[in-house]
């Protein structure tokens, strides 16, 4: 176990270390960008618009009961903003991006493509894991913003359409609890969540065995590893973000 967190670290920070030469990779990070967005894009939406409106539903019939209906804008913002916007772009990310990446790295793999490279004086870790680890992090910061117009779509469906709360009371409770810091959280969450898929699938594509039946074992492993990490380091952060800047009351 210690054995491959220290090789995953190893990957990272070769990877990290030549990023300053970026027109060696350039052209594979836009490749990756673009494939990540397309694969990604879509399923975030329809993710999100009817996780908004969950969100609405529950809490707004507990809202309507205390008399507080107008609060469900603020309860739907808030809780897409600081955790179900990173969350749901660093998870698509592992599932859609992560998994094709840990496959088409391994099939390198077994292909001995790899170690052709090295003969070839090409660091194969500069070549292919480094864009995508820029690239995975780039994407998940740009779904966010997808995340949180989808999602408060969906909340402004149910909570203005379905149970009649005017659209100024759904924006203006939307708006008293949520600070700038809030956004540049998420977005930090996204960008760190992004980095961490792209690297473990990396480095699963990398270590897998040399087989058909290896390269499916690693593109599963990476997608549950990727899953723990980030509800781990989203935990933490959130921790730490709260201990430094307390949540503002109504």
């Amino acid at each position: 176990m210690l054995g491959q967190v220290g090789d995953l670290f190893v990957i990272v920070l070769e990877g990290l270390r030549r990023s300053w030469d970026v027109r060696r990779w350039w052209w594979e990070f836009v490749g990756q960008c673009w494939f990540l967005a397309r694969v990604t894009s879509v399923p975030v939406l329809l993710v999100s618009l009817p996780l908004g409106a969950t969100v609405a539903l529950q809490v707004g019939e507990l809202a309507w009961q205390l008399g507080a209906g107008s609060a469900t804008g603020s309860a739907v913002f808030v809780g897409l903003i600081r955790e179900v916007a990173p969350l749901a772009s660093a998870l698509l990310i592992a599932g859609a991006g992560g998994s094709a990446m840990t496959s088409d790295i391994g099939a390198r793999n077994i292909r001995d493509e790899l170690s052709a490279m090295e003969v070839m004086s090409v660091n194969p870790i500069h070549r292919l894991v480094t864009p995508r680890m820029w690239a995975a992090s780039t994407i998940a910061v740009c779904l966010c913003p997808l995340v949180i117009l989808a999602g408060a779509s969906g909340g402004y469906f149910f909570n203005v359409i379905v149970q009649g709360v005017t659209p100024g009371a759904y924006f203006d409770g939307a708006l008293s609890l949520v600070v700038a810091s809030d956004l540049y959280v998420t977005l930090f969450k996204a960008w760190i969540f992004g980095f961490i898929a792209a690297a473990v699938a990396c480095y699963k594509g990398m270590t897998c065995a040399s087989s058909p039946v290896g390269v499916g074992r690693a593109v599963n492993q990476s997608t549950v590893v990727t899953f723990m990490l980030v509800f781990t380091f989203n935990y933490v952060i959130s921790a730490v973000y709260f201990l430094a800047y307390p949540p503002r009351s109504l």
